[in-house]
């Protein structure tokens, strides 16, 4: 899977876990009534939820490189702009 893939993945976990509490708090307001309670309470609850599946995908794909011997690479202190001035 490419590196642009993964990433997309973990930033539609972070939008869908907020949009899946945001539908679901609304359809708790206008069921029992409780607006505007159930929107705050489902965004928090997806707000949460989606922290929790993008850190579960991050790790796993940390895992997957760390198994193929995959070494970050260090990126070096950049400067320049300072010694313009």
């Amino acid at each position: 899977m490419a590196v642009a893939n993964q990433a997309w993945k973990i930033v539609a976990d972070l939008f869908g876990g907020v949009f899946v509490g945001l539908a679901l708090g609304f359809l708790a307001d206008r069921f029992l009534g409780t607006t505007p309670w159930g929107i705050i309470g489902g965004v928090l609850l997806g707000f949460a939820l989606s922290i929790y599946m993008a850190r579960r995908t991050a790790h796993r794909l940390m895992a997957q490189a760390k198994a193929a011997g995959v070494v970050p690479k260090s990126i070096p202190f950049d400067d320049e702009e300072d010694e313009e001035r």
